[in-house]
C-alpha cells in the first residue's frame, strides 16, 4: 500500500483538484493522508505558498519520515498522476 500525506489548505483549488484525481484512482493502492495546514502553525510556516504538497510516508527503523514527490500539472489527467505515481512506486508498495 503506498502511504501518501497531502498538505492542503481550505479554498485552495489545486488542492482540491490534486485530491480529486488521487481519490479517482481506483486500481492502485493508496492510503491518503489530508493535513490541512491551517490546523498547524509548523505546517503553515513550512508549505503556506508551497500547496499542494504531496509526500511519501516511510516507516523507516528510525521510525516515521516523509519524502516530498514532485507536483503534477494542475492540468494533468488522473491517468497522468497515476503514471507519475507508477514511477515512484513500481510495485505499488511504498517500502
Amino acid at each position: 500500500m503506498v502511504q501518501l500525506i497531502l498538505y492542503s489548505k481550505p479554498g485552495c483549488h489545486l488542492c482540491e483538484g490534486l485530491q480529486e484525481k488521487l481519490e479517482q484512482i481506483d486500481d492502485f493502492p493508496l492510503a491518503i493522508e489530508i493535513r490541512d495546514i491551517t490546523t498547524r502553525p509548523e505546517w503553515f510556516q513550512a508549505y503556506q505558498y508551497e500547496v499542494p504538497v504531496l509526500c511519501r510516508k516511510i516507516d523507516g527503523a528510525d521510525g516515521p519520515r516523509e519524502e516530498p514527490l514532485p507536483r503534477p500539472s494542475p492540468r494533468a489527467s488522473v491517468g497522468q498522476v497515476k503514471q507519475m505515481l507508477q514511477k515512484y512506486f513500481p510495485s505499488g508498495d511504498s517500502q
